[in-house]
């Protein structure tokens, strides 16, 4: 596409004050949007997700949900970190410090001249613009005044828990996190909330040797919130990565996940389960870049999708020339309980080197009516009997998820999700 013919950039000033690291990633990150443009749905990668209501000067409104449901992971053992509509709620949040960990606020080191983010913050954002453009991230490195930057040593014992609230209808919250995994550190990020009405995210992590990184959120309760979502990661020798998404809810979703294995033998385990119902547009785009020799990856995504609502997956594993003895799996699966709903899927592999295994799956259908009859002939209720069958069909998601009370709660909140909706 032509650069007439793509959305200009609407002019927007760089945030004030900036110490020198972060001025020169802020101008590097607006000289890419230009020259990039935003997205629009003839671009390749967004055929099948409308980016209108993303790219929009003004956010549409979102309503709050009045819920009294229980946070997700609020009764876990963690460091919370609260961040209202996008911005940092101190009162609410714990203090910034926990053993193992080094934290700031993005506001507060980027009016320094220097910082250990220099070497992350917007780097991969960069790296991840080649071969496929993301303007929406570009945006986010060149605009964020609100985030965290997290450096990790050894073995953290608690989890950091970022708590994403919504409180105005019309929010419009852009939110840039950088986390930085040490030489064997060990490190886990939990995110779950709503945020806004519209929400840009983006979460750079840099993955050392040796080091773990694992990573479960949940997207959710507000319906009309819009959002999208980068994660990039870079991984070192013999290290790890593990990300888990539910969304349940939501109007648009789109999350990102871009991966590169730099080190030999790396494993990066990316996952998600979408449920939804009606109005509800979930894309879950996803390209790992294999560059190290007997490196993992695997991608299991599974979506459960009714009354008219829409799935998009976009995953792509990419084998450079000497990434021999690669191992890359990909499956991308959608339960479609009606006629209405639809599942869109675009799988790809590019291999440049010999000695690789790689595959990858994508299939769509209904429930299995042998299996739901022989639940139904033991007594089972019907509503009852087809949560039981999509709970199984997203079992393999889930088990994608290492920390076994983690998974307990997130499968907690899908059968509750359920039986809401079958009531």
């Amino acid at each position: 596409m032509s650069a007439a013919e793509k959305l200009t950039v609407a002019p927007r000033a760089l945030p004030d004050g900036q110490g020198a690291w972060a001025q020169t990633a802020r101008e590097a990150a607006a000289a890419r949007l230009s020259e990039m443009g935003m997205p629009v749905r003839r671009d390749e990668y967004w055929k099948y997700t409308n980016p209108t209501s993303l790219t929009a000067e003004a956010a549409p409104e979102a309503e709050v949900l009045a819920s009294d449901e229980a946070p997700v992971f609020g009764d876990a053992d963690a460091l919370r970190i609260v961040f209202v509509d996008g911005v940092f709620d101190a009162d609410a949040s714990d203090a910034l410090t926990h053993e193992g960990l080094e934290i700031a606020r993005l506001s507060d080191a980027a009016q320094m001249d220097i910082h250990w983010a220099k070497d992350v913050y917007g780097v991969l954002e960069t790296n991840g613009q080649d071969p496929v453009a993301r303007p929406l991230a570009a945006a986010n490195t060149a605009f964020a005044t609100d985030g965290v930057l997290i450096r990790a040593f050894g073995k953290v014992s608690k989890p950091v828990h970022m708590v994403y609230l919504h409180k105005s209808n019309t929010s419009d919250a852009i939110l840039h996190h950088v986390v930085k995994v040490e030489e064997g550190a060990d490190v886990t990020i939990l995110e779950n909330g709503p945020a806004a009405a519209r929400f840009n995210k983006c979460l750079e992590v840099d993955i050392a040797d040796n080091a773990s990184f694992h990573h479960v959120r949940a997207q959710g309760r507000d319906h009309e919130r819009r959002a999208a979502t980068h994660v990039f990661a870079r991984l070192g020798t013999e290290s790890t990565f593990k990300s888990f998404t539910l969304t349940v809810n939501g109007v648009l979703t789109r999350n990102e996940c871009v991966i590169e294995l730099t080190g030999d033998d790396a494993k990066a385990h990316v996952a998600g389960a979408a449920v939804g119902d009606g109005d509800f547009h979930h894309d879950d785009t996803v390209f790992i870049t294999h560059d190290a020799v007997n490196c993992e990856s695997r991608q299991v995504f599974k979506k459960v999708l009714r009354n008219g609502a829409m799935g998009v997956f976009q995953g792509k594993i990419l084998v450079k020339a000497g990434a021999q003895k690669t191992d890359g799996y990909q499956i991308s699966q959608a339960l479609l309980l009606d006629g209405d709903s639809q599942f869109l899927a675009k799988p790809e592999l590019e291999i440049y080197a010999d000695d690789v295994a790689c595959s990858h799956g994508s299939t769509s259908g209904a429930i299995d009516e042998d299996a739901l009859f022989y639940l139904r002939s033991r007594g089972v209720p019907e509503s009852e009997a087809q949560n039981l069958l999509v709970l199984a069909f997203l079992a393999e998601a889930l088990d994608e998820i290492e920390n076994e009370d983690l998974a307990a709660e997130i499968l907690n909140r899908l059968e509750a999700w359920f039986s809401r909706r079958s009531s």
